[in-house]
């Protein structure tokens, strides 16, 4: 165990993490950031972003992540490839477990975002970033013109396929029950778009295509029953994600999601844990809301700290 005492640790080399990293090293800060197997977080593994301020076009979550991770380090932040096992308080400090030994600081901030669940089928890895996504806000205006396929039923799903539906051709909500399970306000304007057409009692077995996503094929829930293959140019899946929080549990209270619940300042329920980003309870999980988070949460984190008031 380290003897050393920093003033803030940050867990997650996301944008959230990142972001907060920037600011705490400019600010002087003896600060270390835990960056995990994943330097980028999520970031890394979008193809184009169209929707981040100050990138017209488009800009690929790599070389975004890359570019907060220069701005960090040319700051003096402190990055080390390590990934938190768990925390604790001990005293006047927190100390956070890794592979390699325990780290320990006056404050931290669980930036550890969430991981995509994934359909699990054949072509889905092969063809994410080339048709396959995740996200419709940032990758719907792409497809303008071009038929989709959106999967999932819940609020998220159905939100995004109405919001993809601004600019595909025809967006196709593939459901493996024959009702949708999000709000019946976003129902009701899912089912009043009529550029939007459900499969139902659907789940995606395939995802076809060479370069590019070329369709889907499709079958009942089941394990029997007639396959068939809808033609599209876009796959947007919306099946749930799992927050990074295996190593917070019974140290800090989780949601009903696993999400680490905070208030306003983005503090959590031990005294000196910050959250930030796609981890927290209520995270809207864009790109620029959790650096809009990571900055709340480095600001609040100093005034814990005592350096500013």
């Amino acid at each position: 165990m380290t003897d050393h005492l920093h003033d803030l640790l940050i867990v997650g080399g996301g944008p959230a993490g990142l972001s907060a990293g920037i600011y705490a090293a400019r600010d002087g800060l003896d600060c270390i950031l835990l960056e995990g197997r994943v330097p980028g977080g999520q970031l890394t593994g979008i193809a184009e972003i169209a929707n981040y301020p100050g990138f017209p076009g488009t800009v690929s979550g790599f070389e975004l992540a890359e570019k907060m991770r220069g701005q960090a380090a040319a700051f003096g932040l402190n990055i080390a490839a390590e990934e938190a096992r768990g925390i604790s308080r001990r005293n006047d400090r927190i100390e956070v477990a890794c592979a390699g030994g325990v780290h320990a600081a006056r404050a931290v901030i669980i930036a550890t975002g969430a991981t995509l669940k994934k359909l699990g089928v054949p072509g889905e890895n092969r063809l994410t970033g080339r048709g396959v996504s995740y996200c419709g806000t940032c990758d719907g205006p792409l497809f303008r013109d071009r038929r989709v396929a959106v999967v999932g039923g819940g609020d998220t799903a159905v939100e995004e396929a109405v919001f993809i539906a601004r600019f595909a051709a025809r967006v196709t909500l593939i459901h493996r029950r024959n009702a949708l399970r999000a709000s019946p306000g976003l129902q009701r304007r899912a089912f009043g778009e009529k550029k939007i057409d459900f499969c139902w009692n659907s789940v995606v077995r395939e995802i076809r295509g060479q370069e590019r996503v070329c369709g889907v094929v499709v079958g009942n829930p089941g394990e029997a029953g007639e396959m068939r293959e809808i033609p599209c140019e876009g796959v947007f899946i919306f099946v749930g994600s799992a927050p990074n929080t295996g190593f917070l549990k019974g140290v800090v209270d989780l949601d009903e999601a696993g999400r680490v619940v905070v208030d306003g300042s983005m503090a959590a329920s031990l005294p000196g844990v910050f959250a930030a980003g796609d981890v927290r309870s209520g995270s809207v999980r864009q790109i620029a809301s959790a650096v809009g988070d990571g900055v709340t949460a480095v600001l609040r984190a100093e005034i814990f700290l005592g350096v500013h008031g």
